[in-house]
């Protein structure tokens, strides 16, 4: 049985089977409704429900409660057709020219960036031609057939440069998790990896004019120094301010890059912040920057985000006070607010 759906206020339609989840089948239609991790965890997939009804599969309470499922919202990673749909969702696009494609990668380099930080560079084959988005993202296909999932750090065009044809990802070390102690141990330069991607509908609307917040926790800079570099190759000058939020200052670790693009770039300007700075009196060389949430420099530096657009990347809280703040306290409208959560195999079963 195959029902209807119409996304509002686009004005969008796709067909669907019953068994299919929303997500799925937009995606398979070439209609890019938001999303993170699809596996019911996050909320970044969450759109309101106008008219039909939907079966929902295993998902979180943090990302739909029974009060909000109650409210008419919907997961579209996990909720099923019942009937004829019509769901109002203002962040669609085109995917454009870019399917997923899965492939074979060699690792050409790792790179420890910060204790707990590695940058792991991919060649990619020849023979295949993958194309992306700044602020996409891939996943490794592991030997068991679990996933995991990483964004680009390169632009497109860089994926190139100096002849390589390459992908540049930052990986976070998580104790005990079985892709990431593989990276900061067993894993060597040669080692073949199979990937698919690209996936996300995180990425620079390059049809606005408007003021750009860029923000970022811990490894969520990836697909963030992905979009600056393209914004840059393409000559974007949209005023854009990056903000950068660590624990410490050895967490910082691409901070001189993200200076020598502030100082290259006259649209771009670069705020970090730390959360845990060491008191100025027992530190040999103490952080005389900014400190605190991140998400609250933005609010202390912009209290009026009604004309901007801001991308957000990294710690799934982080991500969701910066929404809700953000559009309670600063006007900033919520179809103009973009996500990307960096949601962990542990986050997706801790609710």
């Amino acid at each position: 049985m195959s029902f209807n759906v119409s996304i509002q206020p686009s004005g969008r339609e796709f067909s669907m089977q019953r068994d299919e989840t929303v997500l799925s089948a937009a995606l398979n239609a070439g209609i890019g409704l938001p999303y993170g991790c699809k596996d019911g965890a996050c909320g970044s997939c969450k759109c309101k429900l106008v008219e039909g009804r939907v079966i929902h599969g295993a998902h979180q309470a943090k990302a739909l409660s029974a009060a909000e499922e109650e409210a008419g919202w919907l997961l579209t990673c996990c909720a099923t057709p019942q009937s004829d749909l019509v769901i109002e969702a203002r962040q669609v696009v085109g995917l454009g020219d870019h399917p997923a494609i899965k492939m074979p990668t060699r690792v050409t380099s790792l790179t420890k960036a910060a204790p707990d930080v590695m940058v792991l560079r991919l060649q990619l084959p020849a023979t295949h031609q993958f194309g992306f988005r700044a602020g996409q993202y891939i996943e490794f296909i592991l030997k068991d057939g679990a996933r995991r999932s990483y964004s680009m750090a390169n632009a497109p065009h860089a994926v190139k440069d100096a002849g390589v044809n390459g992908l540049e990802l930052h990986i976070r070390h998580m104790p005990g998790g079985l892709f990431t102690d593989h990276v900061f141990g067993g894993m060597r330069e040669k080692e073949i990896l199979r990937v698919e991607g690209p996936f996300g509908t995180f990425f620079l609307r390059e049809d606005s004019e408007r003021p750009v917040v860029l923000l970022a926790s811990g490894t969520g800079l990836a697909p963030i120094k992905a979009i600056v570099e393209h914004m840059r190759f393409k000559g974007l000058t949209r005023p854009t301010t990056l903000y950068w939020g660590c624990r410490r200052r050895e967490d910082l670790y691409l901070h001189d890059w993200a200076l020598q693009q502030a100082a290259e770039l006259p649209w771009l300007n670069y705020v970090p912040v730390l959360s845990d700075a060491p008191h100025p009196g027992n530190d040999p060389a103490p952080w005389t920057g900014r400190t605190g949430f991140v998400h609250q420099a933005v609010l202390a530096d912009l209290p009026d985000l009604s004309g901007h657009e801001v991308y957000a990347c990294g710690a799934p809280a982080m991500v969701a006070a910066a929404r809700a703040d953000f559009t309670a306290q600063a006007g900033l409208p919520d179809e103009f607010f973009y996500a990307d959560a960096f949601t962990s195999e542990a986050d997706k079963h801790t609710d």
